[in-house]
């Protein structure tokens, strides 16, 4: 879990150089238009009330927040997307979990298989890495913004099922029902979440270094830069400085 964390945090710092090329928005978008499936009312829709709410948290304009809402609801003309999963294993074991959202079935299968393969990974079945990963609430916040007692009793007393020290941070772990409410109990505290979301934590994790840690890190953002990817997980364990050497 602890490698999945560091890498977690890491991700936002890169996060920037997304946001120039409107990559976030892209993704944030395309996750409330898949979720307004399932009703456009968010007070109705836990998926889309947590699509929403993090596409808030990045400045995501209300008008294309509610034209993706439209559009996943079919009452707005809009282009036809659909959810894959791909499952497999990056080099030296890391097993990878990964959601696409694409309007090209064909060529989203054909490239990612691609990437997979040319990184020194295997595509594998669906269900084969799965089981690895649990889903879960996530939540991130920066230590300096609140006392780590007052920050555990909110947590804890909605509902969540862990707080760890991550460094520079803590992370609220809890069941992806309970989201709402904990994300409710740590704003109450006037925090504002580093991130906060319902993601996918691995059940444990594979220790990489050197030269194997930069062959799973260059699958891995092979992976992630792809247009169609939605978000990626993994199970690698790397070292806070070797990790952030190879982010850079």
């Amino acid at each position: 879990m602890s490698g999945h964390s560091k890498w977690h945090t890491i991700k936002h710092k890169k996060a920037a150089l997304d946001a120039k090329r409107g990559k976030v928005f892209t993704r944030l978008l395309r996750e409330i238009q898949i979720a307004a499936r399932g009703g456009a009312d968010p007070s109705a829709n836990a998926r889309l009330r947590t699509a929403v709410t993090a596409a808030k948290a990045k400045s995501v304009p209300n008008a294309n927040i509610e034209k993706a809402i439209l559009r996943g609801s079919g009452q707005l003309e809009g282009e036809s997307l659909e959810e894959i999963t791909f499952e497999g294993y990056a080099p030296h074991g890391v097993a990878v979990y990964v959601e696409t959202v694409t309007d090209n079935r064909n060529r989203t299968v054909s490239e990612l298989r691609h990437a997979f393969s040319k990184n020194g990974g295997n595509l594998g079945e669906n269900g084969c890495v799965g089981w690895i990963f649990d889903r879960k609430s996530q939540i991130v916040v920066n230590k300096t913004d609140t006392t780590e007692d007052d920050l555990m009793e909110a947590a804890l007393g909605a509902g969540a099922e862990d707080m760890q020290d991550q460094g520079e941070v803590f992370e609220i772990l809890g069941e992806p029902n309970a989201h709402d409410e904990i994300l409710a109990a740590v704003t109450a505290l006037g925090v504002e979440p580093v991130s906060a979301e319902v993601t996918r934590v691995p059940q444990n994790t594979v220790k990489v270094e050197g030269k194997e840690a930069a062959a799973v890190m260059r699958m891995y953002d092979a992976i992630d830069n792809h247009d169609d990817v939605q978000n990626v997980w993994a199970n690698f364990d790397i070292d806070d400085a070797e990790l952030e050497a190879l982010s850079a």
